[in-house]
């Protein structure tokens, strides 16, 4: 006699069932999109966490405050914490180095907080930059062009992925970031210039295969390799290399910065794979409204890094006994001067936390963030699929037009994504009935007033037992 299934797995049998149903319902549904996505081991809510003001000196052990705000995080299901360079020492002034902390045991102790609240946490790393003033620095670790980039209180060189001597150097210092702390990964600021292809190799330098950017996609393979072995993640930020499609070279890609326009951000992101960390940068955007942040990004599989953490006082920029690019030819001095100059006249806030956040800060950003990541988790779990940009099919009554992007997402429900970019009203005519996650509102023909995103539940989908076609 077969054994009786059990409520949970009864329950758990008609969810696969139903989610069976609605993938071959969109795939059926859909001719013509940018791009089909599987959805696996993406982790949606990122949250870039300040940790002080480097290099002026600080404690990283957490305090309540820090126990608090990331515990609600944790709480509201973010998975990634990144933590940027104030967690090393890059200048050499606090004890350490660009590959070891100024605090180990305080960051011990932050790592360990993370980890106790269920969540992934990686620091900032880079696989090119590295202060010119350093005393292991090497000239033959250049890249062919020698350049730099030169900003506030650092000098760093471009090493070049083609320098056999970079590596060995670099690599075992990457694997004891991972090994001695226990991080989850890396976030890699790639530091790479893409202009070096035009000068001839240095003595000494090798490239890997006949591509102008091979050096650097086996590098990045590497370092991929190094963090996957150890199941971790691998986040890089830069221009995204281009390298090969034959090889995985990281997880997830961060974009935005120094972006003014997010639709130019949209527009140049919106085809990347496999998963992109939008970070649109409020030091300098342009942005009308705190929404448009998620009009421009969640209906390409996208939400933005919350930059968080401890409030930056901006007293970075000023730390004494160091010398720093003059402000008139320096945004991020002035940037630094600027937030330390309101934090002096605003002790209470609001605050900034990021280098990459405006000035003065936003109070209701975190709390809109949050609401929108209420909205955006479900939509993308894992198992499910997503089609972005969809130009035909039977879902739609006609194909829509061009400044309108429909994106669906199907799992155990089904969701879509309605944003219209472009500056007239339209009518977008769909399949089936849904319903408007934030208002309730029902119905298949949906207005767009310009710069409005939708985000719609499927609410007439046929029962399990059922093979009845819906219209």
């Amino acid at each position: 006699m077969a054994r009786e299934r059990s409520q949970f797995e009864e329950a758990l049998m008609q969810d696969e069932q139903r989610r069976m149903r609605n993938l071959a319902e969109a795939h059926e549904a859909v001719d013509e999109c940018l791009r089909v996505h599987f959805i696996r081991e993406y982790i949606p809510g990122q949250v870039t966490y300040n940790l002080g003001d480097y290099p002026k000196r600080f404690s990283i052990a957490p305090t309540e405050y820090d126990a608090e705000l990331l515990g609600t995080f944790a709480e509201r299901g973010v998975g990634l914490i990144q933590v940027h360079e104030e967690w090393n020492d890059s200048q050499r002034v606090l004890g350490a180095d660009k590959f070891s902390s100024h605090d180990p045991e305080g960051l011990q102790e932050f790592v360990d907080l993370v980890h106790d609240l269920g969540m992934k946490i990686i620091p900032y790393a880079s696989t090119g930059f590295f202060d010119i003033e350093d005393p292991d620095f090497r000239e033959e670790w250049y890249d062919p062009g020698r350049s730099r980039l030169i900003e506030m209180y650092f000098d760093y060189a471009h090493c070049s992925p083609t320098s056999p001597s970079w590596r060995e150097y670099l690599l075992p210092r990457l694997e004891r970031i991972l090994d001695d702390y226990g991080f989850d990964g890396l976030y890699d600021d790639l530091g790479y210039h893409k202009g070096f292809e035009d000068h001839p190799l240095p003595e000494g330098h090798v490239r890997p295969a006949p591509y102008p950017h091979s050096a650097l996609e086996d590098l990045l393979g590497l370092v991929f390799e190094m963090v996957h072995e150890r199941g971790g993640v691998l986040k890089c930020h830069g221009s995204p290399p281009e390298v090969s499609e034959r090889v995985a070279t990281y997880d997830y890609l961060w974009v935005g910065e120094g972006v003014q326009d997010l639709d130019k951000m949209r527009r140049e992101s919106r085809a990347l794979e496999p998963y992109v960390s939008p970070c649109p940068d409020m030091s300098r955007a342009q942005v009308v409204d705190e929404h448009d942040l998620y009009v421009y990004t969640i209906p390409y599989m996208q939400f933005p890094l919350r930059v968080d953490g401890r409030p930056v006082t901006g007293e970075r920029g000023c730390v004494e006994g160091l010398e720093y690019q003059p402000a008139e030819k320096c945004f991020w001095t002035r940037h630094c001067l600027a937030i330390w100059e309101h934090y002096r006249r605003h002790p209470d806030g609001p605050y900034t936390y990021g280098m990459w956040d405006s000035v003065p800060g936003r109070p209701e950003a975190r709390g809109i963030w949050l609401e929108y990541f209420d909205l955006y988790r479900p939509m993308v779990e894992n198992g499910g699929r997503a089609w972005l940009e969809i130009r035909s099919g039977s879902l739609l009554d006609a194909p829509p037009p061009e400044d309108v992007t429909v994106s669906l997402f199907a799992n155990t429900e089904m969701y879509l994504a309605l944003a219209n970019y472009g500056s007239a009203t339209h009518t977008v005519g769909l399949r089936w009935e849904w319903e408007d996650r934030r208002t309730g509102a029902r119905g298949s023909q949906w207005r767009l007033a310009p710069r409005e995103m939708l985000l719609l539940k499927r609410v007439d989908a046929p029962d399990a037992d059922s093979d009845a076609p819906r219209r």
